[in-house]
């Protein structure tokens, strides 16, 4: 027996404009927060996640049942919202990439006192290049080979902007008196 959504999405795939409203009713209050991640202003937020279901839907047939559908689309609009941001001019350039280190998970240790809205209000104030690979790489849980891939960058540049990134925002909240260290 097929799940309520395996019917919608054959409906969609078929066109019906009830089975895609109502998968669009389904994701779209989440879908929304994920573009508000990327793109702060409300009605431009609206715009890419209205052009990321609408891309959803003229490409479908390619949805592989192997991955949960609501993931799928995520990337989806993902992709659309770094598309929209490189339309305004954003510039992920290739980053001169020194001597690497390996970040591990520990690397990412906060002191408990910071709350995790207090690291998502300090992420907002990294520029463009590191926030936007921060948030694919911390919220979203992507790779840097995924992530090398949805910006167009290579893999080095990837890491170096994270790294960088992280520094970044570990200073911010040292300086911000949150407690001490991070």
């Amino acid at each position: 027996m097929k799940s309520s959504i395996e019917t919608l999405i054959a409906g969609s795939i078929k066109k019906d404009e009830k089975s895609q409203m109502q998968l669009y009713d389904n994701y779209c209050n989440a879908m929304y927060n994920v573009v508000c991640r990327y793109v702060k202003n409300d009605e431009d937020a609206k715009d890419v996640m209205q052009e990321g279901f609408l891309k959803a839907f003229l490409n479908i047939e390619s949805y592989k049942a192997e991955f949960s559908f609501g993931s799928w689309l995520k990337r989806i609009i993902i992709n659309q919202s770094i598309d929209y941001l490189k339309k305004r001019k954003l510039e992920l350039v290739n980053a001169e990439v020194e001597e690497l280190q390996i970040i591990d998970a520990e690397d990412w240790n906060f002191n408990a006192r910071i709350t995790k809205d207090q690291i998502i209000e300090n992420v907002e104030q990294l520029s463009d290049k590191y926030k936007i690979v921060v948030k694919l790489y911390l919220f979203e849980g992507y790779d840097h080979e995924e992530i090398s891939q949805i910006l167009d960058i290579p893999i080095k540049t990837s890491r170096t902007h994270l790294r960088r990134g992280r520094i970044k925002l570990q200073d911010l909240l040292k300086n911000k008196r949150y407690g001490t260290g991070y």
